[in-house]
């Protein structure tokens, strides 16, 4: 938000510097008053020095040195003086919360001033009107201060009066208009050395990018800002607000919270700005699923608000306080009443908030039964205009669907829906990182699951299988937008692996500050990615996927309402069969796993562990996850469509799988487009030695002999950059090493080369990947599930890079029982069988050892 300050020309530089470099106007202001100045002169040091207090964030301090600079003005007897002082300590008294006294001021100083003068004057009560909420008087204000300025050419004040009209303009949805006025504010600001409020105008260009959906400009921008900040020696709390905003909006919600935790740890004594971060604290904690401490932050932000008589923020504030107690489980008509009424309120006020405020009435409405109640609320939620932002266009489409199916408007409903996760497809394009784009599809879940309940009703397996597919790992269609030749990128990622590297061989506490750092600094980098120019979101046939799928058999598991359903897809039949509860099936997929990590850590040939055998954990895992639908495989290769929270599951286990091909994807989606990417014509390929690992190369080298031009990178030269620069574009690359799955983030995971870890961020800067990719690691084939159906880790990161097949581990493996599996594995590759077939066929070789049935359950072919 803007800031106002003051400027005398009888001063020449210092009030302009007071808002510049607040710092050194304060020095200044010291060294003329050491000098016992004149009172016009001893005046204007006090109030610059007022000024210079106030930006650095010591209110009460800056008001007594402005009632001082006041006094002396008054004894000076010069009225222009006088009134310029009055105006600054006015909106410094508004900005402290004591908006009825800093108005009084403000209003006398209008009357004492003339021409540019008043200008000026009447910017600072703009500033104190924007603190209430009065947008439109603070308009009139500034439309009159900006006409005045402009004639008498003082280009600063202009600049102020133009920054603070672009946000009020954006405040109240005119974007076009704001960035208008921001872009003219800028050059006037750069013009005239404002240095501290250039920062200032690229913050608010940061929030126009913002609400037009352009979240990593947006991020670009405000990082800027703090750079500049910075550099003046400001720490600006507008800035975390807005950031967090942007962070929220972005889905990510912890990060956006430890921002405000953070600023609210920093401030100072700002009691309006306090307020404003407690705001914004309530909703980063409201996102981030903690409804009390978003209950208690929003209370202390509408006690301050409701004190300092801000009623545009204290009602805000209300809202969020109700929607803590809604998520905290809360319901009924006392509740219904109140988030009417705030709803209401906030219509009146013009506050963005307000269409979310009438769906959560229409949904308490509804849950009381209250049909006209929720029908009115509901055609208010889905009211939006042309030019809002995705995210709330999609909003708006929601409240329009769940009128529709409140209504029984089956048609109307779908075509909300449908509408809503287009806006939704707009707003993830627009993201040049897969992480970003993935969590941005937990915007749209409410949205799907409306279309996939009423698939489920009408019993029809073909739209509930279009449905499942419409917002599922949507992140995955489109590659990451990431220069290849990004040198800082590159940099930051080389000393990264130095840092680990050295890490591994010896802890060390400022090592390890120095990796959070470094990690911290490639992801920012990432997450500022723009979308590239003429993204789209492809669509999904059904008709396409049985057209090619032949004899092979596709089974998608859809959860809705928590229960599992397989949609079977077969000879040109879609069957529709209910498994059972998801929980249920996640429960026999963690012991299966739990179990083949123990075997993991068996001898080949040792004696087998104690517990259930495999056989009776693949029964029951076969029934967990697919039920009846089991019936229908036959002796088929199978494509498996699993949900997010099952994509770890170790498919050789189960019995009727275990004999066959069986590719597993995110999505029928991907496995179309997985199938029509072409080998590359030369093919090449690449075998990778991590360090220690003694089966591996073993492994590595007998695999050398099987290929004997492919091109082998081991001891001190498995590095990253010679690993990526020979993995781009290969046809077959088998990388053996230390694998290493962050569930705490999953787009570090790596693999361990001679240099450091390989990390998603690294494979991501491959034109493409390999053709086909096996990863002979621990985990590799893990990921994270995120939004609403999307994954994120090292196997799924290679999908969008063009890899038409990876086979990756979902488990610990045993080193010494994998190496034979890998090596009959690609001496049926080498006979032209498929990658998953390849390796159906090397565990049936292998069949017979305990520890060796688990190392080939342990793997999944991922691909086409």
């Amino acid at each position: 938000m803007p800031t106002a300050g003051g400027s005398a020309e009888a001063a020449e530089n210092l009030l302009p510097l007071a808002l510049s470099r607040p710092h050194d106007a304060i020095a200044s202001a010291r060294t003329l008053l050491a000098g016992a100045p004149a009172a016009v002169e001893a005046s204007i040091a006090h109030q610059a020095w007022g000024i210079g207090l106030r930006q650095l964030g010591d209110v009460t301090t800056a008001v007594r040195e402005l009632r001082t600079a006041l006094r002396l003005a008054e004894r000076s007897g010069r009225s222009e003086r006088q009134a310029d002082v009055l105006a600054t300590l006015g909106a410094t008294l508004g900005r402290a919360g004591r908006s009825r006294e800093g108005l009084a001021r403000l209003d006398r100083a209008v009357d004492l001033s003339r021409g540019a003068l008043t200008g000026r004057v009447l910017l600072r009560r703009a500033d104190v009107l924007l603190v209430l909420g009065r947008h439109r008087e603070a308009l009139d204000d500034l439309r009159s201060a900006i006409t005045r300025l402009r004639r008498s050419g003082d280009q600063v004040w202009e600049a102020r009066s133009r920054n603070y009209r672009g946000f009020i303009q954006l405040a109240l949805g005119s974007t076009l208009r704001a960035d208008a006025d921001f872009a003219v504010a800028e050059k006037l600001y750069a013009a005239t050395g404002q240095e501290f409020e250039y920062a200032e105008a690229r913050q608010n260009r940061g929030l126009v990018a913002f609400s037009r959906g352009d979240l990593p400009a947006a991020l670009r921008y405000l990082d800027e800002a703090g750079r500049r900040f910075a550099a003046v020696g400001v720490v600006w709390p507008d800035l975390a607000i807005d950031r967090c905003g942007v962070l929220l909006a972005a889905g990510l919600s912890t990060e956006a919270l430890a921002e405000m935790d953070q600023a609210i740890a920093g401030e100072g004594g700002t009691a309006t700005k306090r307020g404003e971060l407690l705001f914004a604290a309530a909703t980063a904690a409201l996102a981030a699923g903690d409804p009390a401490a978003a209950r208690e932050h929003a209370d202390r932000a509408r006690r301050l608000f409701s004190a300092q008589r801000r009623e545009w923020w204290s009602v805000r504030s209300s809202m969020v306080l109700l929607e803590a107690r809604y998520q905290s489980g809360e319901r009924g008509e006392r509740l219904l009443r109140r988030v009417s009424a705030v709803a209401g309120r906030l219509d009146a006020l013009g506050a963005s908030e307000a269409s979310a405020a009438h769906l959560l009435a229409g949904r308490l409405a509804l849950a009381e039964g209250r049909a006209r109640a929720a029908d009115r609320q509901l055609e208010l939620a889905g009211r939006h205009s042309k030019d809002a932002p995705p995210i709330a266009r999609s909003a708006a489409w929601l409240g329009k669907a769940l009128r529709a199916e409140a209504r029984s408007d089956v048609r109307g409903m779908l075509s909300a829906c449908a509408r809503g996760l287009d806006a939704l497809d707009e707003h993830r394009l627009a993201m040049g990182a897969t992480e970003l784009r993935a969590l941005s599809t937990g915007h749209g879940a409410e949205l799907a699951g409306l279309a996939l309940r009423d698939a489920l009703r009408r019993d029809d397996p073909r739209r509930l299988l279009s449905w499942g597919e419409r917002w599922r790992a949507t992140a995955l269609g489109v590659p990451p937008v990431r220069p290849p030749d990004d040198e800082q990128l590159v940099g930051e990622l080389a000393a990264l692996r130095d840092v680990v590297r050295r890490l591994d061989a010896s802890p060390d506490l400022s090592l390890e500050k120095e990796r959070r750092r470094l990690e911290k600094a490639v992801r920012d980098r990432a997450l500022r990615a723009t979308g590239g120019a003429n993204r789209i979101a492809l669509r999904f046939d059904v008709d396409e996927l049985v057209g090619v799928l032949g004899e092979t058999v596709l089974v998608e598991l859809v959860e809705v309402g928590g229960v599992l359903h397989a949609v079977v897809v077969r000879d040109g039949r879609i069957t529709k069969h209910e498994v059972g509860p998801l929980a249920a099936a996640a429960l026999e997929v963690e012991r299966s796993r739990f179990r083949l990590r123990r075997l993991a850590h068996g001898r080949p040939h040792g004696r087998p562990q104690g517990g259930p055998s495999l056989e009776v954990l693949g029964a029951r895992l076969g029934d967990a996850i697919l039920g009846s639908a089991q019936e229908l495989l036959g002796d088929r290769p199978v494509v498996m469509v699993p949900p997010g929270r099952l994509h770890a599951l170790p498919w050789g286990l189960v019995p009727v799988l275990a004999d066959r091909a069986v590719n597993v994807v995110p999505s029928a989606a991907t496995w179309l487009r997985a199938r029509q990417v072409r080998p590359p014509s030369d093919h090449r390929v690449v075998l990778v030695l991590g360090p220690g690992l003694s089966a591996g190369r073993a492994e590595v080298m007998q695999l050398a002999k099987q290929y004997p031009d492919a091109t082998v990178l081991t001891d001190g030269d498995a590095t990253a950059e010679k690993v990526l620069r020979e993995l781009d574009g290969a046809w077959i690359a088998h990388i053996a090493a230390h694998g290493t799955f962050r569930s705490d983030s999953p787009l570090f995971s790596s693999l361990r080369l001679d240099d450091g870890p390989l990390t998603v961020y690294d494979f991501e800067r491959l034109h493409r990947a390999p053709y086909r990719m096996v990863l002979s690691s621990c985990d590799s084939g893990l990921a994270k599930p995120v939004g609403a159906d999307e994954l994120l880790g090292l196997s799924s990161s290679l999908i969008p890079l063009g890899a038409a097949g990876i086979l990756a581990s979902v488990v610990p493996v045993n080193d010494p029982a994998t190496a034979p599996l890998m090596l009959a594995m690609h001496e049926n590759l080498q006979a032209g069988q498929s990658l998953a077939a390849a390796f159906a066929a090397a565990r049936l070789e292998a069949r017979g050892d305990p520890v060796a049935d688990a190392a080939g359950c342990s793997f999944v072919a991922l691909g086409a």
